[in-house]
């Protein structure tokens, strides 16, 4: 290599977050769900990009996650990977293609695995789904758990208020987080629960928790990109802060982009050919 040269991006692995974590270093995470933002969500730096079930709702404008399909959560994925020099890439599994057996999350995760190119799937749930996590991690597939706060069952709970308040839904959140380490997650979501029970849970643990609403003692951050980036200007919960105003910065550019054609300002004579 000449001097000088840039030096490889060094890719971000399961075994990096690990390492991470024994470092006090913190992980920073990020959803994307197409080739453009994932190309500058990874250029910038981010450690890890999810491609989350949330694409149901930021995507497609559905109210919950749960209608989304395996299909195309790989779509989404294949779009993302692509974008992929350095970022380790996780892909929520959708409602329904994990729950009801092992023998289908495993092939749903293969799926995943062998259509995208992702290196990592994401389950919601505790000791309910543990066999699927232990088919999915004893065929080589890695596995993120998440705890606390689960979207894919708002039918069940019919809220989306904070999780784990009482001490039996608490006790019940840390036997699951020590279970899913046990059956060999390599890292759990810690969403909308008390910081100090994901602090209790994230030093219960050797492998890394990633919070969204789960406080400053988790080893990680995650948040929709479109809720921190201003593009969904509805969604305003007290673990969110947003650091662009895009929704407000595109309308005024479109609006500009409009009065320029409207007034014949748009082309002007650089920018037509002759």
């Amino acid at each position: 290599m000449q001097q000088g040269a840039a030096q490889p991006a060094k890719k971000v692995t399961t075994n990096t977050l690990q390492k991470m974590k024994a470092a006090g270093e913190k992980i920073s995470m990020i959803t994307a769900y197409d080739f453009s933002f994932a190309q500058i969500f990874d250029h910038a730096g981010i450690d890890v990009i999810l491609v989350g079930d949330s694409a149901s709702n930021v995507m497609a404008g559905n109210t919950t996650t749960l209608p989304i399909t395996l299909d195309q959560m790989i779509y989404h994925a294949q779009s993302v990977v692509r974008a992929r020099e350095r970022s380790l890439i996780v892909v929520d599994i959708p409602f329904g293609y994990y729950q009801s057996n092992s023998e289908i999350a495993l092939a749903s995760a293969v799926r995943i695995m062998k259509e995208s190119g992702a290196h990592t799937v994401k389950l919601e749930g505790g000791e309910e789904i543990i066999e699927s996590v232990k088919k999915i991690v004893s065929a080589g597939i890695p596995v993120m758990g998440h705890l606390g706060l689960t979207p894919q069952s708002i039918n069940k709970f019919g809220t989306y208020v904070v999780r784990a308040t009482e001490k039996a839904e608490a006790d019940k959140l840390k036997r699951d987080a020590l279970l899913l380490q046990e059956a060999g997650a390599y890292a759990i979501v810690l969403e909308k629960i008390p910081a100090l029970l994901a602090k209790e849970v994230s030093e219960s643990l050797d492998i890394p928790t990633i919070g969204i609403g789960g406080g400053k003692y988790c080893d990680g951050q995650v948040l929709v990109m479109h809720d921190m980036l201003g593009i969904n200007t509805e969604f305003k919960p007290r673990f969110l802060r947003q650091y662009l105003n895009l929704n407000e910065q595109v309308t005024a550019a479109v609006q500009q982009y409009i009065t320029d054609v409207k007034s014949n300002d748009f082309p002007n004579d650089n920018e037509q050919y002759v």
